[in-house]
């Protein structure tokens, strides 16, 4: 039944059809269902809803079909066959809008390639995997839904159909892509009534599709003429006459876009991968922009036409539709009101694939249920959607306690300024840097507080130092030169005692700190204390309240240096000794090898004492370490004992 030549018998009583908004509760929801059925101001849902003889599918977000046909389709597509597997890995399924959006880096549509070729199936299974991998759901998928739209679609399922209804047992079905946008529940019969109504001069519409390198277009006039003036220019194939409308133009073409079985754009794949090198990718890139430039002159050509046209439908992925409007002179916008896209599952861009479109987007779809039929698919329907979540409980249980954190005090800008100073004096003294010390000391003292200012406690600086000096600081670091110029130049005091503890910091003599002789790091920083001592005696109390145990002076320091020269003096000593003590044992030890050698050829002579140590065993000449030996035994010691005793004569005859 033609959309545009329905029967007016039919368009006298016809009524829309929608679901009932029903509430969380379906006590309420029962009341607000209507007794009687169809009424004009209480419209119930047909909708395809599974109920008695109806098809849906329960995957793809309330999918419903006309006959075993379409629903056999449809489970071929890729759109359900991405929700089937998206539903088995917990992923959220999506809508044919939200799947076209998400599989938009995919080059060729991966929606039923129609193909005779025997991998034509595998190659969908391939495209399907890839979708898996490569889709990236939106904010605006179904995971992300806004509260307002989760509370519209748990109250009225929207399908590609808008369904009516004509007493006592029609009903007809035409897609919401024909009628204009935003077309509210009450403004489709005024609509459908207005398709009837011939137009002036023809209306036209534009379909056009592109994947895979694949483009079809076509331009045809629809609408209410008398049978004689309903001619066809254009040639069909199979089962897809042309039956109210006319082809104005027509066009498809191919191009070598993408490679088989792997489906993706070159371009795409130069973007993630850089640029490939291969005759087959050069070739790839080629037919992209043939393609683009063949499909633009198309439009170009068809300009009239195409701006004419009262619909203009588009099967494309959103890279592929920059071609028909992201160029200067384009034939439409991007904005344009009259674009759509096909509502159902298509195949591969064919001319054949074009008219099946045309024909199932013209063809209303019809049924014949009772009231009592309708009423219980209404019934059922509303029994499967989905129940409102349990609004949260008031009652929240009490926060565990948790302890309360100490409060940082906030420091004002001069406190700020203060430990900004520190903290660079103090990295100075550490690492010994005493030219840039003293330029930055002079410059700072007299915000310090003197040579002798104590490290305040504030944020930021080490708890340790609270309390310390620059002596203390320096001394620890175990920096001399920076110690002999606080107690020189600066006139550091070195009686001051730092406690070991924070808080018992109350007085500047606490006999529990101690001064910086004694957390000096070194012995030469030791050194310099007493070698101050002695330079500087009357300055401060060095050995009682410094805790210094002496001074040392010039002559002692001369003394010390003596006493370290002569025993440096006496060990050089010693260890000539004993390397010469070695030397003469070592030439004792080559005679009496010799002769113990003589003793076995003739006499056993008995080898001379040794005055060096002995070894344990006895000497290696000795009469028991031969003892109990077999005669070979003992010639082949004998033979090792001269080889030993030879080596020895060469090596100091070469000294």
């Amino acid at each position: 039944m033609n959309i545009f030549q329905l029967p007016h018998e039919l368009l006298e009583n016809i009524v829309s059809r929608a679901l009932i908004n029903v509430d969380s509760n379906r006590a309420a929801a029962e009341e607000q269902t209507p007794t009687k059925f169809p009424s004009s101001s209480q419209p119930t849902g047909l909708n395809k809803q599974p109920g008695p003889r109806l098809m849906s599918c329960t995957v793809c977000l309330g999918t419903v079909f006309t006959d075993s046909e379409d629903q056999r389709a449809h489970y071929r597509s890729d759109w359900h066959r991405y929700n089937v597997k998206a539903k088995l890995l917990n992923k959220p399924v999506l809508n044919e809008t939200a799947f076209e959006n998400a599989v938009a880096n995919l080059s060729d549509s991966i929606s039923g390639s129609e193909s005779s070729d025997s991998d034509a199936e595998g190659s969908e299974t391939d495209a399907v995997q890839s979708a898996l991998k490569r889709a990236r759901v939106s904010a605006s998928g179904p995971a992300s839904l806004s509260d307002d739209d989760q509370d519209s679609r748990q109250q009225i399922p929207k399908t590609a159909l808008q369904w009516f209804h004509s007493p006592p047992s029609t009903q007809i079905g035409v897609y919401r892509a024909v009628f204009p946008l935003k077309t509210e529940l009450d403004d489709f019969i005024p609509q459908l009534r207005k398709l009837q109504e011939p137009v002036d001069g023809a209306r036209y519409w534009t379909l056009l599709m592109i994947a895979g390198g694949h483009f079809a277009g076509m331009v045809v006039k629809i609408g209410r003429e008398k049978a004689s003036e309903t001619t066809s220019t254009g040639k069909s194939k199979g089962k897809h006459k042309p039956t109210g409308y006319e082809i104005i133009a027509q066009k498809t073409f191919h191009r070598y876009t993408t490679r088989r079985k792997q489906g993706g754009s070159q371009s795409l794949n130069d973007n993630a991968k850089g640029n490939a090198k291969s005759a087959g990718a050069q070739l790839r890139r080629y037919g992209e922009q043939a393609l683009r430039d063949d499909i633009r002159n198309l439009m170009k050509d068809w300009e009239d036409d195409v701006g004419a046209s009262e619909r203009i439908w588009i099967r494309s992925n959103v890279l592929n539709k920059r071609i028909f409007y992201d160029y200067e002179d384009a034939v439409f916008a991007r904005d344009d009101d009259r674009l759509r896209g096909f509502p159902f599952p298509t195949r591969r861009p064919t001319h054949t694939e074009l008219l099946r479109c045309l024909n199932e987007l013209i063809h209303a779809k019809t049924t014949r249920y009772t009231e009592a039929e309708l009423k219980e698919q209404d019934e059922h329907a509303l029994s499967l959607l989905p129940k409102p979540k349990p609004a949260p409980s008031q009652t929240q249980p009490a926060p565990a306690k948790s302890k309360p954190k100490p409060e940082v005090p906030k420091l004002t800008k001069e406190q700020e300024a203060q430990r900004d100073i520190w903290m660079r004096i103090l990295e100075m003294t550490r690492k010994g840097r005493l030219e840039s010390l003293q330029g930055y000391f002079e410059k700072v003292q007299a915000e310090l507080g003197g040579t002798d200012a104590r490290v305040p406690n504030l944020d930021g600086l080490d708890p340790e130092d609270v309390g310390s000096t620059l002596l203390h600081i320096a001394s620890s670091s175990s920096q001399e030169e920076v110690v002999q110029w606080l107690l020189e130049q600066a006139n550091a005091n070195p009686t001051l005692r730092v406690p070991f503890a924070r808080e018992n910091l109350e007085g500047e003599s606490s006999d529990a700190g101690r001064t910086p002789y004694e957390v000096a790091g070194s012995k030469s920083v030791r050194d310099t204390f007493r070698r101050l001592a002695g330079i500087y005696p009357d300055r401060w109390d060095w050995l009682n309240e410094g805790r210094i145990p002496s001074v040392l002076s010039k002559e002692l320091e001369e003394e010390q240096d003596s006493k370290k020269k002569t025993r440096r003096k006496g060990l050089k000593e010693k260890m000539k000794e004993r390397e010469e003590r070695n030397k003469s044992a070592a030439s004792g030890n080559e005679d009496d090898s010799d002769g113990a050698f003589v003793g076995v050829s003739g006499r056993e002579n008995k080898p001379a004492a040794s005055k060096g140590p002995q070894k344990l065993g006895g000497t290696s000449g000795s009469a028991s370490s031969v003892l109990g030996l077999t005669p070979e035994m003992r010639a082949k010691l004998e033979r090792e004992r001269r080889a030993r005793a030879i080596e020895q004569r060469m090596q100091s005859a070469k000294q």
